[in-house]
């Protein structure tokens, strides 16, 4: 049982790893996230705003600059074994650079660096709250592809991740089709989705997704029987139905409401073993925004 638990919580990690290289073609994301602690007065919120800015270098060749922040609010309301108000706000700041150009009409290479803080950040900025995830892709390309009966992406990569704890790099796999003019899915992580398009402007899916963050508490608190925590985390399974708005030619207004599979939310000491639950019960769960894309 434990060995199942430690290969979700990897997956978890490498998932979140990919999130923002997916998110390349994002221009710009505002974003608000909600899950309410099942029987309980706990919430868990998340504020996002992400931006991207590509340069060309030359044709097909682009390297991207952007940055992303998440403000993770924890209104926990319940009696906890330690002092629960120096963990009611989270800091995640990214800085994301990104490098791809065409090898071939069809492939395409792709870099990401992925400087991270993420931490109270009750005190100074010090080395435990600063990680570093990155990547390398080979992105098959052929969605816009008219000549192929069926269009799909398909991209493979190599990622590295420091919240993992491993000092090697991890398999990355997603694989995107379009079935026809109103159909499409896709496979992956942290993203797996079938849509369904109305018409231009009005999309539905049903998807399961992962979420979730891992940070450094500046501050460390004990609980009641003697242990440190150090560090928190929050891992999320979650499947459901989301609508997609196109309100112009790149920005669209999505909502998407689900229930979550598996939802863990622990404290950890210095080693990142588990030392309290803040939350294991499955909850409903409400992510919405707006999102600029090419």
């Amino acid at each position: 049982m434990m060995k199942i638990k430690n290969f979700l919580c990897l997956l978890f990690l490498v998932a979140i790893t990919n999130v923002s290289f997916a998110q390349l073609t994002d221009l710009a994301r505002l974003e608000y996230s909600f899950i309410p602690k099942t029987k309980s007065e706990d919430q868990y919120m998340r504020l996002r705003a992400l931006v991207n800015y590509p340069i060309e270098l030359k044709e097909d060749t682009y390297f991207i600059i952007g940055a992303e922040y998440n403000r993770v609010i924890l209104n926990l309301e319940d009696d906890y074994p330690f002092d629960a108000s120096l963990l009611e706000t989270i800091n995640i700041i990214d800085l994301n650079l990104g490098y791809t150009f065409k090898t071939s009409e069809m492939w395409r290479l792709g870099f990401k660096i992925n400087p991270r803080i993420a931490s109270t950040l009750t005190q100074s900025i010090t080395a435990d709250d600063l990680f570093l995830n990155g990547g390398v892709f080979v992105i098959n390309d052929r969605s816009e592809d008219e000549s192929a009966k069926r269009p799909y992406r398909l991209i493979l990569g190599l990622t590295y991740n420091t919240t993992t704890g491993l000092p090697f790099p991890l398999p990355f796999v997603s694989y995107s089709r379009t079935i026809n003019e109103n159909w499409s899915f896709a496979i992956g992580i942290p993203k797996s989705n079938v849509k369904y398009f109305f018409d231009e402007k009005h999309t539905i899916q049903a998807f399961a997704s992962v979420d979730g963050y891992f940070a450094h508490v500046q501050e460390p608190t004990m609980t009641d029987d003697g242990k440190s925590v150090d560090h928190i985390s929050l891992s999320v399974v979650v499947g459901g139905f989301g609508y997609e708005y196109k309100l112009s030619k790149y920005l669209y207004a999505y909502s998407y409401l689900g229930y979550t599979a598996r939802l863990d939310n622990v404290l950890r000491d210095n080693d990142r073993n588990d030392v309290f639950s803040l939350d294991n019960l499955n909850a409903f769960y409400l992510r919405t925004g707006l999102k600029l894309k090419i």
